[in-house]
């Protein structure tokens, strides 16, 4: 059992060897090939110089002739044209000269590649396969030596385990016999002694035979390790060393000939550049753009103002303040005033904005991707160290994008306040003469007050005899109940905001008291006219008017009607685009339609006012839109929401032209507003606001 258990791991012993030295021939083998490889990589590299070479050759040559055709056509496009005093002129000059001085330069690089450089190429090519068929052979016999030692390596450890296998089972059998001798009666002590001495001679004989084994066998071990080491840590080294002898040498005189050849080149670029950067120097936004207004004097100078032209015989020409219109002027003058004030303000930080985004996007835009000054190689090699670490192309471009984006935002912001400035300027001078005038003049007439201003309640509007709901219910069961062809709320809420709200800036859009809003509604669903006697936030009386149109049963655009009126929200002609939508709401209820055409002409006429108000066309659309129209059920919301805004934005612009004349469809078109009360003073005078559309100022007018 003992012999097998060391049997096996003989055997385990000797696949371990054969798999070693396997993996050594394997080992040299591929080093044959990556040797082959080495030489075809050399013979590929110089044959690709060559060609670069020839080929860089031909395109020098074809540069330099397309560089001296460009400055030629923009020389003699120049000559032929009147000389000019703008700096960028006089750079584009100096850039030409420059053009066809590096054109020379190209054309002797094309010289020197083509020719000179290339031969001696050729010749390293040759010798190089030589020397690397030189080297092959010789590391070829170094293989085979080292394969004849793991051979004799191999041979001399399989002798030592055979011998070494028999005098362990000598030494097996003496022991045996030793046994059998302690056992045995004296009678057979002889014979067992006989036997014994037997196999000790035996023992001691292979015992010998096994030590002179295993002394070769730690011999050609020793032997074999040594070849593998000098062959691996030494010979490779030297035959790699044989086989490029002269390979760098050779390149390296190249491509210093080639660097002289560019370096003359560049000595003559750089001589051409310090011209051109003087000429670059020279530039200067402010005198070329001082220049091009001077050249094109007729197109940029100022126009005529515009001169006032009085209708039929009008003498006043100037903002008239008179006693009925003070409180007006003089409300009209601090919300201006307020106005001013904030968007100067907001202007003062646009242009600082502005500066700041200028400045950004002039130091990104000055960052240089080349470098420009060529100079030792040391330098040109940090250059490229500093490309390197800095952001990739793409991201470079996007920033400057969002650079640029940023800074016209800026300038358009600052471009608009600024304009908006002007425009509130001449509004605030004009009313700050004309309130100051009447000041003077009318300064012993007592104003009206407050209390007198009132709009007096409408006792009609009281004491419903209805069970209809105001609030959350249908608009037009209630019109039909109450008689009112305008809601009462409506109509009130209309009337404060032409009174009190035309002016006050972001009306719709800011909201007001949750509390009085409710209290609002509350009194409007009794019956009452809240705004008749009281005077409430502009803010919250809007917020009623949307909350009652966003809390009806039925919207006032009817549900079914939703889709056919966002395809003609679609139609590009206006012309078209209104006679379809009239048609599609010319279906609806008269009493429908008339609070429409009553609603919208109000919306019209609050946008006239939006460069005090800032409720532009679309901010009421956005403020309306999702109360006035709604989709089904199972519309998604978002996605209608920008179609149903741009349809309410259209409505109220072609009101005029989408719903019909009073003529058409019987009803009120205008808010109608009594501006005193019977007791005052002014009896007989009716504050006629919306009279027309077209014309947002309030007049007064008499019966």
């Amino acid at each position: 059992m003992t012999s097998h258990v060391k049997l096996r791991k003989e055997r385990v012993g000797v696949v371990d060897y054969d798999t070693q030295i396997k993996e050594v021939r394997c080992q040299l083998l591929d080093q044959l090939k990556v040797l082959d490889l080495q030489l075809e990589q050399k013979n590929q590299q110089l044959q690709d110089l060559t060609d670069y070479l020839r080929r860089r050759g031909e395109i020098e040559s074809e540069y330099a002739r397309s560089l001296e055709k460009l400055a030629e056509k923009f020389i003699s496009r120049i000559k032929r044209k009147e000389s000019s005093n703008h700096s960028v002129t006089k750079a584009w000059l100096a850039l030409l000269s420059q053009t066809r001085q590096e054109s020379k330069d190209h054309s002797s690089l094309s010289e020197s590649c083509s020719i000179f450089i290339i031969q001696p190429l050729t010749y390293c090519l040759e010798y190089t396969q030589r020397l690397a068929k030189k080297s092959k052979d010789i590391c070829t016999q170094l293989q085979d030596g080292l394969l004849k030692a793991t051979t004799e390596l191999q041979t001399t450890w399989r002798t030592y385990y055979q011998y070494h296998s028999e005098y362990v089972c000598a030494e097996g059998k003496l022991k045996e016999a030793e046994k059998q001798e302690e056992k045995q009666k004296q009678s057979a002590a002889k014979k067992l002694e006989r036997l014994i001495e037997k196999r000790q001679c035996k023992v001691k004989e292979r015992g010998l035979k096994c030590s002179k084994a295993r002394n070769e066998y730690l011999l050609n071990l020793a032997a074999a390790n040594a070849s593998m080491n000098k062959y691996y840590l030494q010979d490779i080294s030297t035959l790699i060393d044989c086989a490029d002898v002269g390979y760098h040498l050779s390149l390296s005189r190249v491509m210093q000939a080639y660097l002289s050849s560019q370096r003359r080149a560049q000595q003559n670029l750089a001589t051409g550049l310090q011209q051109l950067q003087g000429a670059v120097s020279g530039l200067d936004q402010s005198h070329d753009r001082d220049t091009l207004l001077q050249d094109h004097y007729n197109a940029f100078c100022m126009p005529l103002r515009f001169p006032y032209q009085p209708h039929d015989g009008d003498q006043v020409a100037e903002v008239s303040a008179e006693s009925e219109m003070i409180c007006e002027l003089e409300t009209r003058f601090k919300q201006i005033q307020t106005r001013l004030k904030a968007v100067t303000q907001d202007t003062e930080e646009a242009s600082k904005s502005m500066s700041a985004a200028q400045a950004s996007l002039l130091e990104s835009i000055s960052e240089d991707d080349l470098e420009l000054n060529s100079g030792s190689l040391s330098s040109q090699e940090g250059s490229m160290e500093n490309l390197a670490a800095r952001p990739s192309v793409a991201r470079r471009r996007a920033n400057l994008q969002e650079l640029e984006n940023l800074y016209f935002t800026r300038v358009k912001d600052y471009l608009i306040n600024s304009s908006l400035v002007s425009k509130l300027q001449s509004k605030h001078d004009l009313l700050k003469v004309a309130v100051e005038k009447a000041e003077a003049t009318n300064g012993h007439q007592p104003r009206p007050t407050a209390k007198s201003m009132r709009v007096r309640r409408n006792p009609s509007s009281a004491n419903l005899m209805h069970n209809h709901k105001l609030f959350n219910g249908d608009m037009l069961s209630f019109i039909q109940a109450s008689g009112q062809q305008i809601p009462l709320v409506v109509k009130s809420c209309i009337r404060f905001i032409n009174l009190n709200g035309l002016h006050h800036e972001g009306i719709f859009r800011v909201p007001g008291s949750q509390m009085e809003v409710n209290n609002l509604r509350d009194a409007f669903e009794r019956g009452e006219d809240p705004l008749a006697e009281q005077r409430y936030d502009l803010d919250s009386v809007a917020g009623v008017l949307k909350l009652y149109f966003r809390g009806l049963e039925n919207p006032l655009f009817p549900i079914d009607s939703t889709n056919q009126l966002l395809e003609c929200a679609q139609i590009k002609n206006e012309a078209e685009r209104a006679a379809q939508l009239k048609a599609i709401i010319a279906s609806y209820p008269e009493p429908v339609i008339v609070v429409m055409r009553y609603l919208f002409a109000f919306l019209h006429h609050v946008s006239q006012y939006s460069d005090e108000n800032m409720m532009q066309p679309y901010n009421l659309a956005v403020c309306f839109g999702p109360s006035l129209v709604r989709g089904a059920q199972d519309d998604d919301v978002v996605t209608l929401q920008p179609q149903i805004n741009a349809l309410v934005k259209g409505i109220l612009l072609q009101h005029e032209s989408v719903f019909p004349s009073q003529s058409e469809v019987q009803g009120p078109t205008k808010c109608v507003l009594t501006f005193f009360q019977s007791q005052s003073p002014h009896k007989g005078l009716q504050l006629s606001h919306c009279q027309s559309v077209k014309c947002p100022r309030t007049h007064l007018q008499r019966f």
